[in-house]
């Protein structure tokens, strides 16, 4: 069993799921602006709220039992903008007193504290662990029977057992705060449905750098359950996805010397999805670019797209890095992806993700799959 060479502490924040925030209590609240907070006292006035204002503090106190927090978040949300709702710190405290030094580190923003407060499904899928993961094969554009990597995808799965799409989790856990923990959990379910399913090629895994504040710490669960499946760190390819905030560069590459040093390989997810991409190639320097399914759709018909893509691909080429044209539904779209050079495609024309995974891509599309001498 391949070991990584490195002592990893412990990340509590990564490892721990948050309990859900019950009975009464009261609520600190820090507002940008006098501003914001003459908006809050007039809106809590009206709805007949009870609540402080502490001088000596300069902030806010206001009492709310369970009603009461719906009825403050309802209020809170359509008296503030969001940016006053992002920019305004907030204090949760049980009990009726006031908190103490020790108490402030888990302060967050309103905005946070509202979706946190209509997060109790996800925090009993977390607790109780309600995920799976599926499985979507990377195949050879020169044989597409050939497979060469499978994704790892995230789904989680409701008390009726039906499954909930990743879009709805990964969405309340950004806008709640709990994507430490949703990340952290979703990366070791993949490693151990790969081992139970006995996958030998490579893994492609997603991981947020906005989920990890240190390497060593943060992602000690993520090594630790490869190792403990016995996958050599050369078979898992990490996934970078491109945020909808520039990213700190210094810390995403931080992130990646742990990964390199630790014998994983990197891939540029959604690659073309942003402006910043040909600067990101060039700091991070991966060994896969995956091209954004948006990109891919209908690239034979769309000349600007066809344009963008070619360059792509001539640049991937040219520094060594591998392409996988994701998003692939059509035979017109893979024709054309394997005609200029992408080594690998992924998408609903090969297979859609499943659990267990697919081991036989023979056909895709309906239509048998392109051999090696073609």
């Amino acid at each position: 069993m391949q070991k990584s060479g490195k002592t990893f502490g412990s990340c509590s924040r990564c490892e721990t799921v948050p309990g859900k925030i019950e009975g009464s209590g009261g609520l600190y609240l820090w507002f940008p602006v006098s501003h914001t907070l003459n908006k809050v006292i007039s809106a809590l006035a009206k709805a007949k709220l009870e609540f402080e204002l502490l001088e000596e503090s300069k902030c806010l106190y206001v009492i709310l039992d369970g009603i009461g927090r719906e009825k403050f978040s309802a209020l809170a949300s359509s008296v503030l903008k969001n940016q006053e709702l992002k920019e305004t710190k907030v204090l949760w405290m049980r009990e009726v007193e006031q908190p103490k030094l020790s108490d402030f580190y888990r302060s967050t923003s309103l905005d946070s504290f509202i979706n946190f407060s209509k997060s109790d499904w996800l925090l009993d899928l977390l607790s109780e662990e309600r995920i799976t993961t599926h499985f979507q094969p990377i195949v050879y554009t020169s044989d597409t029977s050939k497979i060469f990597a499978h994704e790892a995808l995230l789904r989680g799965i409701d008390e009726q057992g039906n499954l909930i799409p990743p879009g709805r989790i990964f969405g309340q856990a950004e806008s709640a705060g709990i994507i430490f923990q949703l990340d952290a959990l979703a990366r070791t379910r993949a490693i151990r449905e790969a081992k139970l399913h006995d996958i030998k090629e490579l893994l492609f895994i997603n991981f947020s750098p906005t989920s990890v504040y240190d390497p060593a710490t943060c992602l000690r669960m993520t090594v630790q359950a490869i190792d403990e499946a016995g996958i050599p760190h050369s078979n898992i390819v990490f996934e970078v996805a491109e945020s909808q905030h520039p990213p700190d560069m210094d810390h995403l590459i931080k992130i990646l010397m742990f990964y390199r040093e630790a014998g994983f390989l990197i891939a540029m997810d959604d690659f073309g999805s942003g402006s910043s991409n040909l600067n990101l190639m060039h700091q991070l320097r991966p060994d896969f670019i995956k091209l954004d399914m948006q990109l891919i759709r209908n690239v034979h018909q769309d000349y600007y797209k066809a344009l963008i893509t070619e360059k792509i691909l001539e640049i991937a080429v040219q520094l060594e890095i591998k392409t996988v044209a994701e998003g692939v539904e059509t035979l017109e779209e893979f024709d054309w992806v394997r005609e200029r050079g992408a080594n690998f495609v992924q998408g609903y024309l090969i297979a859609k993700p499943t659990s267990p995974p697919i081991t036989n891509t023979s056909y895709i599309g309906g239509v048998e799959a392109v051999p090696m001498s073609a």
